[in-house]
């Protein structure tokens, strides 16, 4: 009886320890170099944005290729997805969709496109062009790469973020960031949201 009640407590123990554990995300980070070698993109870093984590925990990660690391990362927002069907769950968890005026988040790889003006934040934005199927409607959407003043610059688990029409928004402060990194940049950067 003993035993059996000290292998449920490591097993319980251990379950819990490995749900804070960050992922490592190697396996994108290898792809994502490949990726941006065939393709001509920039070489030194890349965005990844992981929806599967809590929108109040950083999920918008900035890794260097060159270092073998994420040198910053922080809050994104994800898609309300509300516009067609109800969406209870919607700031728990993403939902998908490439369909126009659907509010919801798109999966895949982007190139990082032209820099423009936008009525939010820092009045920056990126155009994203959508390189997968799931995601080729970006433009047409008007899904960008954004700021915006209601995202929290520090985590703020177990709070939400608030949510969008499907832009990865961040915070006015990380945009900038953001964007000292891509107005450097001699090639296109690779945006790749994941689920």
């Amino acid at each position: 009886m003993k035993k059996t009640l000290l292998m449920l407590a490591l097993s319980f123990i251990c379950c819990n320890n490995a749900k804070d554990e960050k992922k490592t995300y190697a396996g994108y980070h290898s792809n994502a170099l490949k990726y941006c070698k065939d393709n001509r993109f920039n070489e030194d870093f890349y965005f990844l944005v992981d929806l599967s984590v809590h929108s109040g925990k950083n999920r918008f990660y900035v890794y260097s290729f060159n270092e073998g690391k994420v040198l910053d990362e922080n809050l994104v927002t994800h898609g309300a997805c509300d516009h067609f069907d109800a969406n209870l769950n919607k700031y728990q968890k993403a939902k998908f969709s490439n369909r126009t005026d659907s509010h919801c988040s798109m999966k895949g790889k982007y190139k990082i496109g032209k820099r423009d003006y936008s009525s939010w934040g820092i009045h920056v934005k990126y155009w994203l062009d959508g390189l997968d199927e799931s995601n080729k409607n970006a433009v047409e959407r008007v899904v960008v790469l954004h700021s915006w003043d209601a995202v929290a610059d520090k985590e703020i688990f177990p709070d939400y973020s608030p949510l969008s029409w499907g832009c990865p928004a961040v915070s006015n402060d990380f945009m900038k960031k953001l964007d000292n990194r891509l107005k450097a940049a001699k090639k296109p950067v690779l945006l790749w949201i994941i689920e």
